[in-house]
């Protein structure tokens, strides 16, 4: 197995049940050690819902794209633009609102795949800059993302379930 067995495609509106199986994968098996069974429930239910997800793929300033490992989905990427943008609302920037990659795949360079992907697209679009909230108790990816020249530049909160967490605002300039 190596990074040329990888594609990064976009998901078709006919997909999204395989996006929901992916989504609720890789959202669990990052948080569910930390969280409360039902805080994880409501979110997964109200956020990774299939009607949730089908109008996000709608959206004309969403993308997503499954990372596939020999036609097995292994991850996904969600960029916002414009008025999708979960915080800023910045016509100059884009945000990464998810990146995944199941549990097994961790360590094989599968996120940082994916991270290029989206810093390819953000410089396509020639935005300025790539920016994504992190939760503040997921050092991994705190350390991820700085690895890879972000910055934080603000927090926000973010609720898990009933539970309010903060999350660290970071950003990549992109020029």
């Amino acid at each position: 197995m190596s990074l040329e067995d990888l594609k990064i495609e976009p998901v078709a509106k006919t997909e999204t049940e395989s996006l929901r199986t992916i989504s609720i994968e890789t959202f669990t098996e990052t948080f569910a050690n930390q969280n409360t069974e039902s805080d994880l429930q409501k979110y997964v239910s109200e956020n990774l819902s299939l009607k949730q997800l089908s109008k996000e793929l709608n959206s004309k300033d969403s993308e997503f794209y499954f990372l596939k490992l020999n036609e097995e989905i292994v991850g996904y990427l969600k960029l916002n633009k414009g008025e999708s943008q979960t915080e800023i609302k910045n016509k100059n920037s884009i945000e990464i609102e998810r990146i995944y990659v199941k549990q097994e795949f961790h360590g094989k360079q599968f996120g940082k795949f994916l991270l290029q992907k989206a810093i390819d697209i953000a410089k396509n679009y020639a935005f300025q800059y790539i920016w994504l909230a992190v939760w503040e108790r997921n050092l991994k990816a705190i350390a991820f993302y700085t690895k890879h020249g972000f910055v934080e530049f603000d927090k926000h909160t973010f609720l898990l379930g009933n539970d309010a967490q903060i999350d660290i605002m970071m950003k990549l300039e992109l020029n």
